[in-house]
């Protein structure tokens, strides 16, 4: 009897999380959700983990029998430093860690359009690999996370590819968010692909729907496999009545990192207050 194909997913109790547990779970495959809060039990069969992906021993438990790891795990706004280095970049060497001795052969890491978030927009698609320039200690994090991931695949030898997430909500929340936009359909897609790839060693892919005011490149996204099917434009006519245009020559069109490039995302501020 052919073994069920296992995915253990870090982060489930958080939004993409909750958005893609519907979408990836099927016949012959087992969901293992793991998350520090709470997560509910559902009919989908799915195995579910309450631990901290900063815990060495819970976190080689979590990872026996496993196939693919989903790492979404992590503070997911910005934080002061202590925060994001003990949760999002000691917590994500601790899951690579443990992953890489229970033998997982493949990762996928959710990381973030703040690892490029100064980098400006004006000059028509970014490449999925641009040089990382961080807008925050998240975005920091979220470079780290990628470092972490090129280590594993070189060293390793473990397939890692690391999605440079835009913005994944059911529908996107304003008007700069058309050119972002992730639909959770399409964020399954790309997880699927992400999945099947045939030894993509390491990747940095762009996690973005085919937007019409795209910012971005898709190109290696597709190249494994991505065939995006939604346009965040559908929105767009609803959206600009209810808030108008973005002002044009303000941070949020300067940058990638829209507002978290802008004095409300202080960083220095942040950690007087921390």
């Amino acid at each position: 009897m052919t073994r069920p194909q296992r995915i253990l997913v870090t982060g489930a109790a958080g939004g993409m999380g909750r958005l893609l547990r519907p979408r990836l779970a099927r016949a012959g495959r087992v969901l293992r959700l793991l998350d520090v809060a709470e997560i509910p039990r559902g009919d989908d069969g799915a195995e579910i983990v309450q631990a901290s992906i900063t815990d060495p021993v819970a976190m080689e438990a979590a990872c026996a029998d496993v196939d693919v790891l989903l790492h979404l795990g992590a503070l997911s706004i910005e934080h002061g430093w202590a925060k994001v280095l003990e949760v999002n970049i000691n917590g994500s060497y601790v899951t690579l860690e443990a992953a890489r001795r229970c033998g997982v052969k493949r990762a996928i890491l959710a990381s973030s359009n703040h690892a490029i978030g100064y980098v400006g927009i004006q000059d028509g698609e970014i490449d999925a690999a641009a040089f990382p320039r961080p807008d925050t200690n998240y975005g920091v994090s979220k470079v780290a996370l990628e470092a972490l991931g090129s280590l594993y695949a070189d060293r390793y030898g473990m397939d890692v590819i690391a999605i440079r997430i835009g913005s994944c909500f059911e529908r996107p929340r304003d008007v700069r968010m058309l050119r972002t936009w992730l639909s959770p359909d399409d964020a399954a897609r790309l997880v699927e692909a992400c999945i099947a790839a045939p030894a993509p060693g390491f990747r940095v892919v762009w996690g973005a729907s085919n937007n019409t005011r795209q910012w971005v490149s898709l190109a290696s996204a597709r190249e494994l496999g991505y065939a995006p099917q939604d346009d965040a434009e559908r929105y767009a006519a609803e959206l600009i009545a209810a808030q108008g245009e973005v002002e044009p020559d303000g941070f949020m069109l300067r940058y990638l990192g829209g507002a978290w490039c802008g004095p409300g995302w202080n960083t220095a501020e942040k950690e007087n207050n921390t």
